[in-house]
């Protein structure tokens, strides 16, 4: 797997490792992945009020793996 770097300021950097270590993430890395793709789920798919699972179902059914 290729890696990719985004820069952010020392402030937010700073908050990304609060946030990270109070929720249990190894790295701020790991948190702001995690962050950014849940980000990116919503704005792309939409949730509207779903839950992550009931997304995830719709998305499988979308994709003809489940009826």
């Amino acid at each position: 797997m290729f890696s990719r770097k985004i820069s952010v300021g020392n402030d937010l950097y700073g908050k990304l490792k609060k946030c990270a270590e109070s929720a249990g993430y190894a790295t701020p890395q790991e948190f702001a992945t995690h962050v950014l793709e849940k980000e990116i789920e919503r704005m792309l798919f939409g949730s509207g009020g779903k839950s992550d699972e009931e997304i995830s179902k719709n998305n499988l059914q979308e994709l003809g793996e489940i009826e």
